[in-house]
């Protein structure tokens, strides 16, 4: 019996989607994401989104809604946790599926949660079952050790209570121009306080397979992954990671 695949697709979403020519939106790493589940075509796609980070907001799941309704042969459901489980059985629902995509959001407040709820221990089993993870900012950064995380201020303070499927650190929206994540990552990287670790830049990937990166995709050409760890002397060393368009 062929060993299931251990798949995590964690991607930093655009921020600014405005139908300038050329532009591509968030949606279509999603669409990557759904072809890492090797369903052929004519296949349904079983498809859950848990939108815990943004407390379960109901604009937020119809426009999740609306979008997956635009993918053939998906079958799309929602996990909403507020007030109580959608769901009868969580674990027998998210085993069910062939991709799970965390929405971003509050990352402190997503684990919170999660953890009242066993989500972490089920999470867990269904990447050792071959369902592939997903997700974007906060639903990036917890399948990894932590990052910087503006759940509690602007200030991007550090967070290291991620479920650690993978043995690193994640910064999300990397040159995002609002605030200085990157020089805050590369900061806490060299402190210590962060692990090394992966960076993203808006509208790019990390693929796993295992523990291990397969490989960095991006939407836009100029955009990059990083790889990032502490230097001598308490700076940092960053690595530019191979990203491939599509």
């Amino acid at each position: 019996m062929t060993e299931p695949i251990r798949q995590i697709f964690a991607f930093s979403g655009l921020t600014a989607n405005t139908g300038a020519p050329g532009e591509r939106p968030s949606f279509d790493l999603i669409r990557h994401a759904i072809g890492l589940t090797g369903r052929q075509p004519g296949e349904t796609v079983k498809v859950c989104s848990i939108p815990t980070a943004v407390g379960d907001d109901s604009r937020h799941l119809e426009i999740m809604t609306e979008r997956f309704a635009t993918v053939p042969d998906v079958e799309y459901t929602a996990l909403k946790l507020f007030t109580q489980p959608s769901v009868p059985n969580i674990r027998e629902h998210l085993l069910a599926q062939d991709l799970i995509f965390v929405e971003g959001g509050s990352v402190a407040n997503l684990m919170a949660v999660w953890r009242v709820h066993g989500l972490r221990q089920i999470l867990r089993e269904c990447w050792e079952q071959g369902v592939v993870l997903s997700g974007v900012s906060a639903g990036s950064i917890c399948w990894h050790l932590g990052g910087p995380t503006d759940s509690y201020s602007d200030d991007l303070a550090p967070f290291s209570d991620g479920i650690g499927l993978l043995p690193y650190s994640n910064g999300v929206h990397d040159d995002v121009p609002d605030q200085p994540r990157r020089d805050t990552y590369r900061a806490q990287v060299a402190a210590g306080i962060c692990a090394a670790g992966y960076a993203s830049e808006d509208g790019v990937g990390l693929h796993y397979i295992g523990t291990e990166l397969h490989e960095a995709v991006k939407l836009l050409d100029e955009k990059t992954a990083w790889w990032v760890e502490p230097g001598p002397d308490g700076t940092h060393v960053a690595k530019k990671v191979p990203t491939r368009l599509i």
